[in-house]
């Protein structure tokens, strides 16, 4: 029987039957989803995951990943048919090794993300990735989503902070490839297979990820920008004075941060009026070097800026990223909100939020747009507040529309959030032919028996 031959590899803390036990990790984080499994393993290393897949592969029964289960297309939640196992990594969270030499770490796939962060400072190093989310997702769910978060202007997506992975296949292999090495051209870098492939092509059991210099002091600054388009503007003046120095540059909208002060205590804007569009940004930079403020100087000059605070210390800027990130705890107490996670080629910025607004006044036009997210990447969370007594169309009607627009300025549905289960259809609607095809003949040759979370992305 499935159920004592997995007891007997994880052990009886390794297992878990209850259905109340089960709940949480069979429930979407926003509850848009919500599903059955038969039961969840908590494997406590590599050779227990090899050995639960092989269990599990010769008894037909299919495995759903799952880390901190805080993704947002249901891409770590079972299907609803109650047979499948859930293999949850949080027990694997050791740190592996670590060197600030070589500017690496090596983790457990169950690591927090915050654990991570939290190791590389204590060696004066950095590790950059960095999410709303951080204090409760893993290092696995991170990388299998190829997560992105406030810093991919200077560091990059979750892929580009990879050196190497340790991978379960679905036969019960193990792909051993934590190597710290920065150039190895011998062969596929078949790591890159396994990023963004939200445990359909492997499970991902360990990774070496690097590290970077300890950036120094910071300055943050909060921009009252005329029009959304300005921050494009600003942007690009910014690159040019600043170059890598800027870590972030994040454009929010009037009514997302008058959801903040509505819903989240102790939080107000700084200015004593209001603006419609306004751009937090924060940039490595000694603090008795004058070029920043210069350089937010020049852009009100050219008038790209209507204002602009700059953080006195790091109590003051700890504020304004505190309202930048209330935006989804805000959010959810406003009701009902039509969400969307895309991006457009940066410089489309200006003309694709001329057009969407210009399209949702005429298609919904007592829809609220609720927009924020890393302009400097190109990401945008695009969502409409809609509200108790609205006659909008259908909002499935309107997200089509949308990811229509996106399509025809180059841009995807999915910037960060992954595919899993809520936007599979969508995969088929705007990836080529070609596209599909490759990514199905993957699945197959990796996973020829379908065992592994299986059902999400195709």
């Amino acid at each position: 029987m499935l159920l004592d031959k997995l007891k007997d590899i994880v052990g009886p803390k390794g297992l878990v039957t209850a259905v109340d036990e089960l709940e949480p990790h069979v429930t979407e984080r926003r509850g848009a989803l919500r599903g059955k499994a038969a039961m969840m393993v908590l494997p406590s290393s590599t050779e227990e995951v090899a050995a639960v897949v092989r269990a599990c592969a010769a008894a037909g029964v299919a495995i759903v990943p799952q880390g901190g289960n805080t993704g947002l297309c249901g891409g770590a939640v079972p299907d609803d048919s109650g047979e499948q196992v859930i293999l949850n990594l949080s027990r694997m969270n050791r740190i592996r090794s670590i060197d600030p030499l070589d500017f690496s770490i090596v983790v457990d796939a169950g690591c927090i993300l915050a654990s991570i962060q939290e190791a590389a400072r204590e060696v004066r190093r950095v590790f950059p990735l960095s999410l709303g989310a951080e204090g409760s997702c893993q290092i696995g769910g991170n990388l299998s989503t190829n997560a992105g978060g406030i810093n991919v202007i200077r560091y990059g997506t979750a892929r580009n902070l990879v050196l190497g992975l340790e991978v379960v296949l679905a036969d019960g292999s193990v792909l051993n490839g934590l190597r710290t090495l920065r150039k190895d051209t011998a062969g596929y870098d078949l790591k890159q297979l396994f990023i963004g492939s939200e445990g359909t092509l492997g499970i991902i059991t360990g990774a070496a990820l690097k590290l970077f210099p300890d950036p120094g002091s910071s300055s943050v600054a909060l921009l009252a920008l005329p029009t959304a388009g300005h921050a494009v503007r600003v942007l690009a003046a910014l690159r040019e004075t600043q170059a890598d120095k800027l870590e972030a540059f994040e454009l929010v909208g009037k009514s997302a941060f008058e959801l903040v002060e509505r819903h989240i205590p102790d939080v107000q804007l700084p200015f004593e009026k209001s603006f419609e569009w306004y751009v937090l940004v924060e940039v490595s930079i000694d603090k008795s070097n004058g070029s920043f403020e210069n350089a937010l100087a020049q852009c009100a000059d050219q008038d790209l800026l209507l204002d602009a605070i700059i953080a006195k210390n790091d109590t003051e800027a700890e504020g304004f990223w505190r309202m930048r990130h209330s935006i989804s705890e805000a959010e959810k107490h406003e009701g009902s909100m039509l969400k969307h996670d895309i991006s457009v080629p940066i410089g489309c910025m200006e003309a694709f939020l001329i057009r969407s607004q210009a399209l949702f006044d005429e298609t919904m036009p007592d829809a609220t747009l609720v927009a924020f997210g890393h302009v400097g990447d190109g990401n945008l969370h695009y969502n409409l507040h809609l509200p108790a007594d609205s006659v909008c169309g259908e909002p499935e009607q309107a997200t089509l529309a949308l990811y229509d627009l996106v399509a025809e300025f180059g841009g995807s549905f999915s910037a960060e959030h992954g595919v899993g289960v809520l936007k599979r259809d969508f995969l088929i609607r705007y990836k080529d032919d070609v596209d599909i095809e490759l990514m199905k003949g993957l699945k197959k040759a990796l996973d020829p028996a379908n065992i592994l979370n299986p059902g999400k992305v195709l």
